[in-house]
């Protein structure tokens, strides 16, 4: 099994090295997603039993507090609203079938891409609801349109993150902690 994850990964990062003018699928796959680690990081089973850590493109989600797992205490802390968009997108598809439209391979090796469940584009979503930001630094053509006018709509609407009155960018913030020491 790790062989074909390792297989998988080092595939994809060789495809991954080739420019493109336009954000290309560079594979699909389907899975069951075992865990959601925050507001835009999953864990996805294929059917094969590969084991895939995904980071969903063209979001930013608030931080999630980290928890030392041997003295269960806070190492880091989390942003406001971080354990809401975590929820958010549990309740949407912990434990479910989606497909996985692979679009590059980021630097911790989770493969990046778009989660459909059916045909919900569950990224533009998160979005769409106030939950993540439109990571604006990374999305192209042909979803970046589509995402910026998503988290327009929902500032204008002071849907979740953007009802906050002081609202940090997920960017700034991971920033600010690591200038500090905390990372």
């Amino acid at each position: 099994m790790k062989k074909n994850y390792f297989l998988i990964v080092a595939f994809l990062f060789l495809l991954s090295g080739f420019p493109f003018s336009s954000q290309a699928t560079i594979r699909t796959v389907t899975g069951t997603v075992t865990k959601v680690s925050d507001g835009d990081t999953i864990h996805l089973t294929t059917p094969e039993q590969t084991k895939l850590r995904v980071r969903l493109y063209g979001i930013d989600a608030p931080e999630t507090a980290k928890i030392n797992n041997r003295t269960g205490r806070v190492n880091k802390p989390g942003q406001p609203y971080g354990d809401e968009a975590w929820k958010a997108l549990e309740s949407k598809i912990m434990g479910k079938q989606v497909k996985l439209d692979i679009l590059d391979i980021d630097k911790y090796r989770r493969m990046v891409g778009i989660i459909w469940l059916e045909e919900r584009n569950i990224n533009l979503e998160m979005v769409s609801e106030g939950y993540a930001e439109a990571y604006v630094e990374y999305l192209k053509a042909p979803y970046r349109s589509k995402f910026i006018d998503a988290e327009r709509k929902a500032r204008s609407e002071k849907k979740g993150i953007w009802s906050l009155p002081e609202y940090e960018r997920p960017r700034d913030f991971r920033k600010r902690l690591k200038v500090r020491g905390g990372e």
